[in-house]
């Protein structure tokens, strides 16, 4: 049977997709229904047709699931935000975990993934320690704010939403009522017209400091002595700060932040570490849950002291220093300048000395950190965006030959992607542990635990040295031939440390001085398996072994 556009059909929800919507078929036609729920059944009507699949608007549930809650949010699914509110909390784990164990399989071609059980939330609601509100005007007039619907920027009035904090309902309230007062118009999208953006809003959850931002399309807001004072009577208010945006784009935050009263940051605490927190900061939303993600990763990371670790994509050095207070040295990688002085900042509040923060690319940094200054790692933590690593930066790691890599995830496909390239270079997937962090919606964060391979076999190899004539050999072929003929013959790179090591091994002399460590005490990094063979290929290619 054909479907098309506007045709009802029911349908038995069996499955969910990855975005938390559920999957039913009729007649062999599979169809994704938004806010459907797996043992629902349902009518929906095809607002998409393609030739074996289409998607549906949920019109009605006939039979509930015994999986089905009532959502707590009146918004759930207009806002879109929390897309499993009608899902039992054990079955949201369920979801998220099968969410992670698919996409390491499909895309990382792994089996017999070592998951550890998914670490759930205490608190479900009301978690949510950052916020960020647009303001506009309904069609009626009024003043709004709240968040956008899905895929649009509609506004969906909300200023309680379920997930935040109970302070957020009580500085919008404020600001609404301070615009109203004195005219101030919010921003127009289609016009680029008006001043009010976004009302951003972040609070300490152990400190219960409250920090208030207000995006403007301008430099100030009318009025602000008398709102800096109404804003001052919510307890716990700390920073009252302007950022400006005049860009005319969807960019929530401007470069330019304005100190209107209190002091431009809050403070925070994960742990025994406190973290000063600016509105331009990354800091993870969820406190309570990214407590137990770090004491994983650091649990994972198996320190005792005497290790060097490289924090990739460190932020304002949230890792780096739960780090810092297991390991001999830190050091963090952050591309945004600002959050490199407040991870120097927070090194000092915390009294660690043993750190050291470099701004720029993670790609471009620890590549030339490695080569250039030859810098190693015992361990390497890194924490990327949902697009994953450059291939550059793998391709470094992999030479620098850390015992651990520990990988924190907020995207299990990026994730599995990255897994499988670094798993073909000499590294073995120990450990996967989900972490919810964000209750009620798909997102799932994921903590691995990769570590070098341990060959099973091993040759001896007797050679003797008198009998090569080491001298000539070492003028058969230049490091710079040998590169070009592994690169072309095998499609890797190598270092001439790398070839230097595999030449002692095969008994040829290399110079005394070449390559010695800068540092005492080095771990120098040893050549991996793959290599050392292409390596061995050249030398025979050149008649050198």
């Amino acid at each position: 049977m054909e479907f098309r556009k506007n045709d009802l059909v029911t349908l038995e929800i069996e499955d969910c997709g990855i975005d938390g919507e559920g999957i039913g078929k009729a007649d062999g036609f599979t169809v994704f229904v938004k806010d459907a729920v797996i043992g629902d059944t349902v009518t929906a009507k095809i607002i998409k047709a393609k030739k074996n699949y289409g998607y549906g608007r949920l019109m009605e549930v006939l039979k509930p699931s015994p999986y089905r809650v009532e959502p707590k949010c009146e918004f759930a699914r207009q806002c879109g935000g929390c897309q499993l509110q009608a899902l039992s909390y054990d079955q949201q784990l369920v979801f998220k975990t099968n969410k992670v164990k698919g996409h390491l399989e499909r895309i990382g071609g792994f089996t017999d993934i070592p998951m550890e059980p998914i670490i759930g939330m205490d608190e479900l609601f009301h978690y949510r320690n950052k916020a960020q509100f647009p303001v506009g005007r309904n069609k009626k007039g009024k003043i709004v704010t709240g968040f956008y619907a899905g895929r649009t920027h509609n506004i969906i009035e909300n200023r309680d939403c379920a997930l935040g904090v109970a302070e957020n309902k009580e500085v919008l309230d404020r600001v609404i009522a301070h615009m109203e007062k004195y005219g101030i118009e919010p921003y127009n999208e289609a016009t680029g017209k008006g001043l009010v953006r976004h009302v951003l809003i972040r609070y300490g959850y152990f400190t219960k400091e409250v920090m208030v931002c207000l995006i403007l399309n301008g430099n100030k807001i009318p009025k602000e002595e008398q709102l800096v004072k109404s804003l001052c009577e919510i307890p716990g208010m700390t920073s009252i700060t302007i950022n400006v945006n005049k860009k005319h784009s969807n960019v929530i935050l401007g470069e330019e932040i304005r100190l209107l009263w209190g002091q431009e940051y809050i403070t925070d605490r994960i742990g025994d570490i406190s973290y000063q927190i600016s509105p331009l900061s990354f800091y993870q939303v969820n406190p309570m849950q990214t407590q137990k993600l770090y004491a994983k990763a650091l649990e994972y990371a198996d320190l005792h002291g005497q290790e060097t670790v490289w924090d990739l994509y460190c932020g304002i050095g949230t890792i780096s220093l739960f780090l810092a207070q297991k390991a001999k040295f830190v050091r963090g990688v952050e591309i945004v300048p600002a959050a490199i002085e407040n991870a120097k900042e927070n090194a000092k509040l915390n009294g660690l000395e043993n750190t050291e923060f470099f701004v720029g690319k993670a790609e471009e940094v620890l590549p030339r950190e490695y080569k250039k200054n030859g810098v190693y790692a015992d361990v390497i933590v890194v924490d990327p965006p949902r697009k994953g690593c450059d291939e550059t930066l793998l391709e470094t790691m992999v030479e620098m030959n850390p015992e651990r890599i520990v990988y924190v995830s907020c995207d299990s496909a990026t994730l599995a992607r990255d897994l499988k390239y670094l798993c073909e270079r000499g590294y073995e997937l120990r450990k996967v542990c989900p972490v919810d962090q964000f209750g009620m919606t798909v997102h799932v964060e994921t903590v691995v635990l990769l570590s070098q391979q341990k060959p099973d076999d091993t040759i001896e190899i007797d050679l003797d040295l008198d009998e090569l004539d080491a001298t000539s050999a070492e003028l058969k072929a230049t490091y710079q031939e040998i590169k070009d003929y592994v690169l072309k013959e095998f499609g890797l790179k190598v270092s001439n440390l790398y070839i230097s090591q595999v030449k002692r091994k095969c008994g040829i002399e290399v110079g005394e001085n070449y390559n010695l460590p800068k540092t005492e005490n080095p771990k120098v990094p040893q050549c991996p398996k793959e290599k050392e063979d292409a390596i061995k290929a050249a030398l025979k290619y050149f008649a050198m072994i």
